[in-house]
């Protein structure tokens, strides 16, 4: 049985939230009301959201305060903010710091809808690694994480099949007998803004071609061994900037 999306709803107004959970609820969604932030900030430590959509202005803690201490708890949590003024330095400064996007009331239903859509869809990490024990540890930590892992472990794959519905690519730079830097050109051809992190143990070895690497628009480098909390962070990152991309093209 698959797991139905949970979202969190969180206004002080209880027709907006009756409403809206009633409408979501209908389109297939687990979702659970909060009055405030503070009440908010209670069902998360009670549960796991796969998003929040929260009032800008409420009585107390306002969205932004919520969403902040929303993403110290679970960094990768998209939220979005829902309001009715089309203006605000409060809106302003939630979306520099992190916030999906914003939803101006009365809510435009298909666009919601559209996006919860979006993020329902799997998150696909491919791990080009030529070490077998590398892609399969990093493949299981990440799959306990929620992500759909793809190990690549022959560097001679093609590269349609390499970064087949792939959302982020993990590529070592040192593969057995093939350049990572043409690994990344043959990514490059077709795919010019998927994102790509590169891998190395050689740090000072590798410098070069890593700066030249960065220089066709590779992410970031990260080097083993792998700290997970910081690959954790960078994967946070990338997501929230595709799902901002998202939103906005609604």
């Amino acid at each position: 049985m698959i797991q139905k999306m949970r979202i969190l709803i969180v206004d002080d107004d209880r027709r907006m939230t009756n409403t809206l959970a009633d409408i979501l609820t209908l389109q297939g969604y687990s979702t659970t009301e909060a009055s405030s932030g503070a009440e908010g900030i209670e069902k998360v430590s009670q549960v796991s959201f796969d998003c929040v959509l929260t009032d800008i202005k409420m009585p107390g803690m306002d969205g932004v305060e919520l969403y902040r201490e929303l993403h110290r708890r679970q960094p990768g949590l998209p939220v979005v903010f829902m309001t009715a003024y089309a203006a605000n330095e409060l809106i302003q400064e939630g979306m520099n710091n992190g916030a999906v996007g914003v939803l101006n009331k009365p809510l435009d239903i298909h666009h919601l809808l559209g996006f919860l859509a979006s993020l329902g869809q799997e998150h696909v990490i491919t791990v080009v690694d030529d070490d077998p024990v590398f892609c399969e540890t990093l493949t299981e930590i990440l799959e306990r994480r929620g992500f759909r892992a793809v190990k690549i472990t022959d560097p001679n794959t093609e590269v349609d099949k390499m970064i087949a519905d792939a959302q982020v690519v993990l590529l070592d730079m040192k593969l057995n007998h093939v350049d990572g830097i043409e690994v990344l050109k043959g990514i490059r051809a077709n795919h010019p803004d998927l994102p790509v992190l590169l891998v190395t143990g050689y740090r000072q070895e590798m410098a070069g071609a890593i700066q030249r690497a960065l220089e066709l628009n590779a992410y970031a480098c990260l080097y083993k061994p792998l700290v997970i909390p910081e690959l954790l962070d960078t994967l946070a990152k990338i997501q929230s900037a595709r799902l901002k991309d998202t939103f906005k093209k609604g």
